[in-house]
């Protein structure tokens, strides 16, 4: 079953007129980017990208106001006035955009585009993570203010000859003068090409007609594009939503953990509640050091490191009666043993006892950061090791999804390089 505007076999991905910052009415176009909505480190990170630049998009993506409703309106109110100053404009014609992002041996290349919507019962777009319902409900309270994606997902697909289609298109467009090159704070540069001709679009069509693809990141914009279509019925610009295509049998991506901070759990508390239960050890830091620890630990089975007072200590070697007793039998092998999985139903639920609530954990992918607010907290920071792309598939393919926030795939496209208005 495929949804309004979805192509009957596999991915259809069709041009549009890309919003962008017009270069000589911002400081630079480095200072007006962002990290993904779901990556930028709150309160820290949001101010300084807000003061970064008076027009950086985190204004849009993230913007601050007492309700819901009044920041989605106040978002609403800034993309309007951005347009009508001319801060930002859209491209004449429409276009697919090869996207580049390169720093020092990484190169990645893709497509951004507007793709056609599909459930995941379509079997053309593979979700491999469950969703939150009120980050969706956040997603699209803004989404519906704006009439705009803010930024695209990141999708990928494996393709096959890298002489012929869409990989050689992206490859020769790559050759020619961007749009723009402009590098960001994290030592990325990026660069953006637009293809409009017939030709190279009717290449790409050809090409991505018969495959399928895995979210690597943006599953609950994802499920909010799904929202806002059904709210909007067919056909409309709501059938489609942003995306960046990366061929990862070109460019594999880097897979990394998301850690957990838990707001209300001190990390005394933490440690003597999996006594009995897990094998728990002091290891030696400084963070770096200790994360190879629990590298090492995590290429033997399920391994954590928990930190949050300056002390580290791993855990690893779950009783395998508490595993039988708490992870669900009807999923895949290959999932019980997850480490998202274990942390979620037999330390989190079991042990813990505590809530997937926001009040109660914090979601965050940089591995200091997280230590960091755990000890201004008094937290514990339960830090992961990251799942390689092929299990991710596999699993997707058999259309069994992960716990939630159990990946990081990378790099992620910087979020303001180019927008979609459905106005």
């Amino acid at each position: 079953m495929t949804t309004s505007g979805t192509a009957d076999h596999g991915l259809r991905l069709i041009p549009f007129h890309g919003l962008r910052y017009v270069p000589e009415r911002v400081g630079s176009l480095a200072a007006v980017t962002s990290p993904p909505y779901d990556v930028v480190v709150r309160p820290d990170g949001l101010d300084h990208l807000e003061s970064a630049d008076p027009h950086n998009i985190v204004r849009l993506i993230l913007p601050q106001a007492d309700t819901p409703d009044a920041r989605n309106l106040q978002a609403a109110r800034t993309l309007r006035d951005w347009l009508a100053e001319g801060i930002l404009s859209a491209d004449p014609e429409p276009a697919l955009y090869v996207y580049e992002q390169r720093k020092g041996d990484l190169l990645q290349r893709g497509i951004i585009g507007a793709l056609a919507l599909s459930t995941a019962d379509a079997g053309i777009v593979l979700p491999h993570e469950d969703v939150m319902p009120h980050v969706v409900t956040d997603r699209a309270g803004l989404m519906r203010a704006t009439s705009a994606n803010l930024e695209p997902l990141l999708l990928t697909y494996l393709g096959d000859d890298p002489a012929a289609g869409a990989a050689a298109l992206v490859e020769r467009t790559a050759r020619s003068t961007p749009l723009f090159s402009t590098t960001t704070e994290d030592g990325f540069q990026h660069r953006l090409w637009a293809i409009s001709d017939p030709a190279g679009l009717a290449a790409i069509t050809a090409d991505l007609g018969d495959r399928q693809a895995l979210i690597a990141d943006g599953h609950h914009r994802w499920a909010t594009y799904l929202r806002l279509q059904e709210e909007h019925g067919s056909p409309t610009e709501w059938d489609f939503g942003l995306v960046l295509l990366v061929d990862t049998a070109r460019y594999p991506l880097q897979v990394r953990a998301i850690h957990r901070m838990l707001r209300r759990l001190p990390l005394p508390t933490a440690l003597a509640a999996l006594e009995g239960h897990f094998r728990v050890r002091p290891v030696d830091g400084p963070l770096p050091m200790a994360m190879e620890a629990l590298e090492e630990a995590a290429e033997r089975g399920n391994a954590f490191l928990l930190t949050g007072d300056g002390t580290f200590h791993l855990v690893t070697d779950p009783d395998p009666a508490l595993i039988e007793r708490t992870v669900r039998r009807d999923r895949p092998e290959a999932w019980r043993r997850l480490d998202a999985t274990v942390l979620h139903a037999t330390l989190l639920d079991t042990l813990w006892g505590i809530p997937d609530t926001p009040e109660q954990i914090v979601y965050i992918h940089d591995t200091a950061a997280t230590v960091d607010m755990a000890e201004r907290n008094g937290g514990t920071a339960v830090l992961m090791h990251p799942v390689r792309e092929a299990v991710v598939r596999d699993l997707a393919r058999q259309g069994v999804t992960m716990p939630r926030k159990s990946t990081s795939f990378g790099p992620k496209p910087a979020t303001g390089l180019v927008l979609r208005s459905l106005d």
